[in-house]
């Protein structure tokens, strides 16, 4: 825990504080790194910096998923409202590549340490690996981008270069990925805060599958070898599978074992749990490390109002195996009754029949927070005393070993080589840890293709998709997933609209979590006198009922969420063109 919480190390600014023989040595900034690595120690502190920049925050995994297919959010993002431009851009400016030169100045002075060449090559190793993370996300956000791999000062003629092709930098990152998967030791720490062999090969399956499949489904870009990409994808996958290092969380409750992965509170919590999670961004209430994701998923103003839609709650089976969407009825069932033995994961994602605070309090979704009915719960812990506090100590898993289940068996089914077996390695064991009887597909699923995937013919892959939304719900991946399928347009309010639970009657009082009392009432204007415990939803400009007088609740309809495939890369922001015109030629679309 030292470790990761001793991050502030910035490369000529800051000075370490670690330990005695650091404060001994000169400022950094008056040292050249031959100076400055010498021991094994020196290459373990330093690369502790590491983290500070590599590991995403708590709200980037757990609200990462504001833009997607499957949320409704208080106001659409200006990125798909039609007011967002490159002058707006994030992601290129200086900070943002501070990461870089960190990690490359590290790259060239630790080989003058004094220590084992399998020493060196594991802090080596490590530092290729967050560059590789680096890089995934700058191709991820612009396409084609300048490969760095010195440490470049401020008027060195290199910071002046044209971008590389994206095939040239996937390529390095590759490599980057493969020295780090072959030379980090593979000791991993008890609570999983550090990266060691088995995160670098999760983490390569998931760079091989993104890359695999955007090159397969974007043939407008003209990229070759998904299918080399794809087979490095469940190659690694595979090893972190017959590794035995990692299993799901399976106590035998499927009502609470998904759910404890999230709400874990301290290292103390993290004991059992870090047998599935292969990465995680520790808490810690002694050293004031802690989040606020409670507060944003249980207060009308302090987050985004962040729900799920019901064609995404569509998608969670029943428990016996058989899709919701098989009911001839299932787009008019109340939500009480929608709720009923599901998929125990859509009861530990939002709040449904039965969910109580940790004192007993009954809490049905409430609708001064969520805006479909579907409040998310995924993230919260009980107390409510943390509604108010940004001081929550739950950890937060980066990478999980459900993920490396999922890449393993959608880059075989990409492949084409998925089948009974692949389906018993991987959808199966996910399943029943949910609970849900486990049955192969018999025939592609008609709701999955008509809502979601088209173009999907492959009855597995539909399946591996529907799984892997339903189980890496609200954890930062949805939108990659997305842009790599070339499903951009699920973004639009015109392919999802925000739909909400279904309402038979304005004016009727409801009751969503079967205690007897109603919670919600629809109405065109605020009654007198009110009833009290119930919330009074308002039709008018943002809200309405689908079909007037009844129907879903549909959030933001008069608001058009517009995709356009230029989308699919960032455009260079207009203020790095200016410093480096060799930038351009601009992404396309966006000249």
């Amino acid at each position: 825990m030292k470790k990761i919480i001793l991050y502030s190390l910035l490369v000529g600014s800051m000075a370490f504080s670690a330990c005695e023989d650091m404060l001994e040595k000169e400022p950094i900034h008056q040292l050249s790194a031959s100076e400055f690595f010498t021991t094994e120690n020196d290459l373990e502190i330093y690369s502790n910096s590491f983290y500070e920049y590599g590991l995403p925050s708590a709200n980037e995994i757990a609200r990462g998923d504001g833009m997607s297919d499957y949320a409704a959010i208080n106001s659409p993002s200006t990125f798909l409202s039609g007011s967002w431009s490159s002058i707006d851009q994030s992601g290129w400016g200086v900070g943002s590549w501070s990461a870089l030169r960190n990690i490359n100045y590290f790259l060239e002075g630790a080989p003058n340490a004094d220590v084992s060449e399998t020493v060196l090559n594991h802090y080596l190793g490590l530092a290729r690996y967050w560059r590789a993370v680096f890089y995934l996300e700058k191709v991820q956000t612009f396409g084609d981008v300048p490969w760095y791999e010195t440490a470049l000062q401020p008027n060195d003629p290199e910071l002046n270069k044209a971008r590389d092709s994206r095939e040239f930098v996937m390529g390095k990152v590759l490599e980057d990925i493969n020295f780090a998967a072959e030379h980090i030791w593979p000791t991993k720490d008890t609570y999983s805060s550090t990266v060691n062999q088995y995160t670098a090969l999760a983490m390569k399956s998931r760079i091989c599958l993104y890359e695999g499949t955007f090159r397969k489904y974007h043939t407008e870009f003209g990229l070759s070898d998904a299918d080399t990409w794809l087979r490095a994808a469940a190659d690694a996958a595979k090893k972190v599978m017959d590794s035995g290092k990692y299993e799901l969380v399976n106590t035998g409750s499927p009502e609470s074992d998904y759910r404890s992965l999230f709400v874990a509170e301290d290292v103390s919590g993290m004991t059992r749990i870090s047998k599935e999670v292969i990465l995680a961004r520790l808490m810690n209430t002694d050293s004031r490390v802690w989040h606020d994701l409670t507060w944003n998923f249980n207060s009308p103003t302090n987050g985004s109002r962040w729900s799920l839609v019901k064609q995404f709650v569509n998608t969670y089976l029943m428990l016996d195996g058989k899709p919701f969407t098989d009911k001839a009825d299932y787009d008019e069932i109340e939500f009480l009754s929608e709720m009923k033995n599901r998929d125990h994961r859509l009861s530990q994602t939002i709040r449904t029949e039965g969910y109580k605070r940790e004192d007993g309090s009954v809490a049905p979704p409430d609708f001064a927070v969520t805006l479909t009915g579907y409040h998310i719960l995924k993230w919260s812990l009980d107390d409510s005393w943390h509604d108010g506090q940004g001081q929550c100590t739950n950890n937060i898993p980066v990478i999980r070993y459900a993920e490396v289940l999922l890449n393993y068996a959608e880059a075989k089914a990409e492949l084409g080589e998925f089948g009974t077996a692949e389906w018993a390695q991987t959808i199966k064991p996910l399943r029943e840890r949910a609970g849900v009887v486990s049955t192969e597909p018999a025939e592609a699923d008609a709701y999955l293709q008509t809502t979601l995937f088209p173009e999907t013919m492959d009855k597995y892959l539909l399946e591996i998709r529907r799984e892997r939304g339903i189980e890496l719900c609200f954890e930062g991946l949805r939108y990659n997933d997305l842009m790599r399928w070339k499903r951009g347009d699920l973004l639009s309010s015109e392919e999802m609209a925000w739909k909400g639970i279904y309402i038979p009657a304005k004016d009727v009082n409801y009751d969503l979590n079967g205690d007897g009392k109603p919670d919600v009432c629809v109405v065109d204007v605020t009654p007198k006198p009110t009833t009290p415990g119930v919330k009074y939803v308002v039709l008018g400009a943002n809200i309405r009922l689908s079909e007037g007088d009844k129907g879903h609740l549909e959030w933001a309809w008069g608001v058009e969420r517009k995709w356009e495939d230029k989308k699919y890369l960032r455009p260079i922001p207009q203020s790095a063109v200016t410093l480096n015109p060799n930038l351009l030629p601009q992404n396309d679309g966006w000249e």
